[in-house]
Parts: C-alpha cells; structure tokens; sequence
C-alpha cells in the first residue's frame, strides 16, 4: 500500500511538528518524517484535532522546514518483534539491536503499549523469588507476580544492587524457566557499559533480555523504553511460560522526559511542573505486571528511583508508592558507614511479604523470625538515640544488648559482598545467630517450639523448660 505523503507541516517547535490537512490518523500513530537533505527519521502522533495532527520527532528537528520537509504516516504504532531468540540480545530504547547480532527473525510483532490485566483474571502473587540479598529476601521478602520499587538518590550504588538482582534473582527448586528483563532509561555511557559488562561477564545475559536508553539519546524514545522492555516481559512470561523479572532504572529519568514532552506541548503542569496525568501514565506501567490464572508465566517488576533531594514526598516517589505493593529504602546514612547494600529495612515494606514465605515456602519459622528481627533492630536503632544524646552509661544492660544486637545487624545481616549470593537458609541462620544477643525472654514474637529448634544456644546448662517459663511469665 502506498503511503500518502504529507508537505503540509505548517509549524515546527522544539521536537514538535504540526501537519496539517490530514486524514484517518489515529493517536500514537507512527510517522516517518523526511528532511529535505533526504534524510529520514521517525516520530508519534501525540494529538489528533480535526484534519490538524501533533507530530513528535524520535530524533532532532534540526533541519526540519515547513517548506521541503514531509510526513508519512504509517498506519501502526511503535511495534517489537518479538521470538525466543530475544534471549541473550540488548537493543537500545527503540527496540533496534546494539550488540552486533543479527536481526531478531520475529514470530509475532506486539504493540509495545499492550493492554491491562483483567483484574478478574488476575492470580495472586504467592511464590517468593530470592535475590541473595537478606535484607530483602529475610525481611521485605519479594514475591513473583509483585512490584516492589527501590527508592535510591543520587550517588548510592543502586546501579550495583540492579545488576545484583538481576543475576542471582531466582524462584528456589522450581523447574520453570526464568528470566530478566532489563530497561534502562537515561542512563550514561560508562553506566550502560557497567550493565552490558556485567551480564556479559556473569553469563547473566544467557538468560536476559536488555534495553538500553543513553542519556544523550532523544527523550521520546525514554517514553518507548520501558514499554518496549514489558512487551518482550510479557512474551517471555505469557507466550513462552516463564517467570520473568522486569527491573527499570531510572524511573526519575522517565518522568523527567515525561515532564519535558509535557512543556513542548504546553500542558498545564501539576505538581513541580509534571503532567498532571503522571499517576495515570505511571500506572500503566506499574499495572503490567503480575500472574494470570490458567498461565503458567509471571511478571514481577522492580522499578528503580532516584529521589530528588532525597525527598520520599516528591511526586515520583510518592505516586509510585500509590501503584506498588511496597518500596525498598537506599539509606545515604549507611552508605556514608561503608555498608553494601546500604538497604534500611525499618521504612522499607514489602506488603506481599506474608503471602511469600512460611512453610512450604521458605521455612516455617520464617514470619515469627522476620517479626522479631525487625522489632529488635528498631528498640536497637532507639537505643542508639538516647546513647547519642545521653551517653551509653545511661543505657540499661538490656538496651545495651538490643544496641549490640543493631549493630551486629548492620554489619553481619544487611552487609554483604557485591558477589555474595546468600540462599534464605543462610539468611535465616545468620539472623537466628544474631538472635543469640539477646536474652530468650526478650523473643516475645517467636513460638516457643520455633525458639526451641531454630535458636542457638549460647548456656548449654540452661534447660529449654525453665527459659520455656520465663519466656512464657515475660509475655503474660
């Protein structure tokens, strides 16, 4: 079919090209824009109003005049195609293959802008997924078919934690397939290379997926990257039966281009300046992940964020929370320690945390023991404040063992090396060994038969009957 082509552009502004006198275009249309020179680049269709269509460039608009330039339009939106062969392949933020390879053959070619869960159809997220990190694994568990965002700022080493997850990410003694797939947006060159290094070095990229948006590429492509990365997602997940993990960083990076695309249209702005639809957008992202009953597959979704200003409040942020089932905390004060992850677990929540672990799932000690090592961090963390304001002479014996236990937690429980992937056994035995600090009447959240098998015990000459009836007297 032959193409009509278009000279009737009229306006050019920033990455914005009105066409006029056009007709049967549809929103989110594709459009192939030629520079006098010859010279040819693609754009979307952000607004239809009568016979007047709102072009925007994928490139520069550098060159582009009212007289001598021209517009196709044609007739789909942005598409991927999609195969099992996308394993093992990076693409930049348009879909294009960057890694030297051949072109992906595609079976089927998908809409990247896909369609939303039927919420009836929805399953519920029930299976934990181990990333070999214990603060999130132990304590903010992550479940398949969840989305659990990571708020960082700028300067932590969330980039680090990504490529961590995403290597040693995986459902323990399940048979089923599993993959990674990785959409980064805006980020550097040297950034990009840590990536691609990373999974090349690690075998990781065997079973991954990757999509990588430079800080210098065109903003509009910002806005496809992420799309692009849940379309592949949810081949991998609804068509191939595999349980796919979604990581996306820097969602702070999508928004601003979100914001930018916003400005050049002249939209009333919302809060700080962003769109006012951010929410809506944001959700339609967010709201691709998750289980569908009769499919075997999954989606589960780690978005990064950098928060401006360390700010928790900031519309980012504070949306994301609205859509997720939680957040992972990237503490500046413990990255200022020297500790890797620097994840603090008191404000971080995983909200399917219950529905993830306990018998059958991980170990039946597992919520009690999550219970109790979460409560004694944060009486360890208070009894740190009033040391520093007061001394720690003014602290009881028992506050000096919950502040010996908070440190101990830090430095043995939520540090861990860059390449150290603990199972949730390790996890377990490293936070019942830390346990030990503490005296048994002080574990008030755990079931006695549980303290009996799982504690180590320190007094051997101490009968688990007698410390059985003081546990029980302390809790009455």
């Amino acid at each position: 079919m032959t193409l009509k082509k278009y000279l009737t552009i009229t306006e050019v502004v920033g990455p914005l090209i009105l066409v006029e006198d056009v007709e049967g275009i549809k929103y989110e249309e594709l459009a192939e824009i030629e520079l006098p020179s010859g010279k040819k680049q693609l754009g979307r269709v952000l607004e239809v109003n009568g016979d007047k269509a709102l072009v925007q460039s994928f490139g520069s608009t550098t060159g582009v005049s009212v007289e001598g330039s021209s517009v196709r339009f044609l007739g789909r939106g942005i598409e991927l195609g999609v195969s099992p062969d996308l394993l093992g392949r990076i693409f930049d933020g348009m879909g294009r293959p960057i890694d030297n390879g051949p072109p992906v053959i595609a079976e089927q070619r998908l809409n990247i802008n896909g369609q939303a869960i039927n919420p009836y159809a929805r399953d519920y997220p029930s299976e934990f997924i181990q990333t070999g990190f214990s603060a999130i694994d132990g304590l903010n568990t992550l479940v398949r078919g969840q989305k659990l965002p990571i708020f960082s700022a700028s300067g932590l080493p969330h980039s680090r934690i990504a490529a961590q997850i995403a290597r040693q990410s995986r459902v323990p003694e399940s048979q089923e397939k599993f993959a990674v797939v990785f959409g980064a947006m805006g980020i550097t060159f040297e950034e990009a290379h840590f990536f691609i290094t990373d999974f090349q070095k690690t075998g990781a990229i065997e079973r991954a997926v990757l999509f990588v948006n430079l800080a210098n590429d065109p903003a509009i492509e910002r806005i496809a990257t992420p799309r692009l990365a849940l379309t592949a997602a949810e081949y991998l997940a609804f068509e191939l039966d595999m349980h796919v993990l979604v990581i996306l960083t820097d969602m702070t990076n999508y928004c601003e281009a979100l914001r930018e695309v916003s400005a050049a249209r002249k939209e009333i702005p919302g809060r700080r300046g962003y769109p006012g639809y951010l929410y809506t957008d944001l959700s339609t992202i967010y709201e691709r992940a998750g289980r569908i009953r009769g499919k075997k597959g999954s989606i589960t979704q780690i978005p990064i964020l950098t928060m401006p200003e360390d700010d928790k409040t900031h519309p980012i942020p504070d949306l994301t929370g609205y859509i997720t089932e939680g957040q992972i905390i990237i503490s500046r004060s413990m990255h200022r320690k020297g500790i890797y992850p620097p994840i603090d677990v008191l404000p971080s929540l995983s909200r399917l945390r219950d529905k993830g672990i306990g018998e059958g799932r991980t170990r039946e000690d597992h919520p009690n023991w999550a219970n109790q090592i979460f409560a004694s961090y944060a009486r360890g963390k208070e009894a740190q404040e009033l040391s520093t304001i007061l001394g720690e002479a003014a602290l009881s014996e028992l506050d000096k063992k919950f502040l010996s236990f908070a440190e101990r937690f830090e430095n043995e429980f939520v540090r861990q090396d860059e390449y150290e992937d603990r199972s949730i056994k390790d996890t377990l035995s490293i936070g019942w060994d830390l346990l030990t600090e503490l005296p048994r009447t002080e574990l008030k959240r755990i079931k006695y038969e549980l303290i009996d098998k799982y504690l180590p015990r320190k007094d051997e000459n101490v009968s688990p009957g007698k410390d059985r009836v003081s546990n029980r007297e302390e809790t009455d």
